[in-house]
């Protein structure tokens, strides 16, 4: 297979469009999940018309082009670069990290990065992002835009069980990671689950599991089985839509797994709020 030479611009204006339509258009999946929920909620419970005001705020985003929510997050990116791939220009973290500053920017989408942990001075313009790059056959360029909110991030977990936990450990965990942000990362939840890895592997699991459509259970079968349970004891919960009771506390649960150390069972749940937001596209 033949070089295939792209422009730093294309995949500059690629970056931006896709910073716009993850901020602004909520998935096509999660409004489906969303609906399906508001059919199961009782008729003049307040949860189900809490459900209508978070459906009505996602249709204005998308007419208006403005943002979702508030916290436009901490852009998280996968890029599938294929190895075929020449690009022309600046280095490819450059490319990305400049569009995601100008998209933040012309947009007006919040600046809610520092530059470090402890001295804590905005950068301006919402970056530095969170890239992974990973190496792939073909000559295309696949990236995945994920812009996380801290809401919902602060109550994110991570455990190391011992290789001999049973299903039921790795279910409480997940559930009392449910239990204890209640209501305050805005219900019905998204989980991330990443089960495998390494200590700083399973996170990254679990982040690149809410990529995946939230109607669609995992094609393996005891991990579907897995999810559906889970899913089943977070909603026992009864937290409900942005903590007001009800049958909706969560309305997916995404597990992806990996190889691991045959002395532990890394479980990371990243918790996304019902405004589950990413875009991709391909170069």
């Amino acid at each position: 297979m033949s070089i295939r030479f792209i422009s730093a611009n294309v995949i500059k204006d690629k970056v931006k469009e896709l910073c716009l339509k993850a901020n602004t258009e909520l998935r096509s999946d999660v409004l489906k999940a969303l609906k399906a929920l508001h059919e199961e909620e009782d008729a003049q419970s307040t949860s189900k018309d809490m459900i209508r005001v978070l459906l009505k705020n996602a249709e204005i985003a998308f007419k208006e082009k403005l943002a979702i929510c508030q916290d436009t997050g901490m852009a998280t990116i996968f890029i599938e670069l294929g190895n075929n791939i020449m690009i022309r220009g600046e280095n490819l973290f450059s490319i990305v990290e400049n569009a995601v500053g100008e998209a933040y920017t012309e947009y007006g989408f919040r600046a809610s990065i520092v530059d470090d942990a402890l001295a804590r001075k905005n950068t301006g313009n919402n970056t530095p992002s969170v890239i992974h790059l990973k190496i792939v056959d073909g000559n295309n360029i696949r990236i995945d835009i994920l812009p996380k909110g801290f809401g919902s991030e602060n109550k994110s977990r991570i455990v190391m069980l011992n290789p001999t936990a049973s299903k039921e450990e790795i279910i409480d965990f997940c559930v009392s990671v449910v239990k204890q942000a209640g209501p305050d990362a805005c219900p019905p939840y998204a989980l991330g689950i990443g089960i495998g890895g390494t200590f700083e592997g399973a996170p990254l699991l679990a982040k690149h599991a809410l990529l995946r459509d939230v109607t669609i259970s995992s094609n393996q079968p005891h991990v579907a089985e897995l999810e559906k349970e889970i899913k089943k004891r977070a909603n026992d919960l009864k937290i409900g839509i942005m903590g007001l009771g009800g049958k909706s506390t969560v309305m997916a649960v995404n597990i992806e797994t990996g190889p691991t150390h045959i002395a532990g069972l890394p479980v990371a749940v990243n918790i996304s709020c019902h405004a589950l937001r990413s875009a991709g596209g391909v170069i």
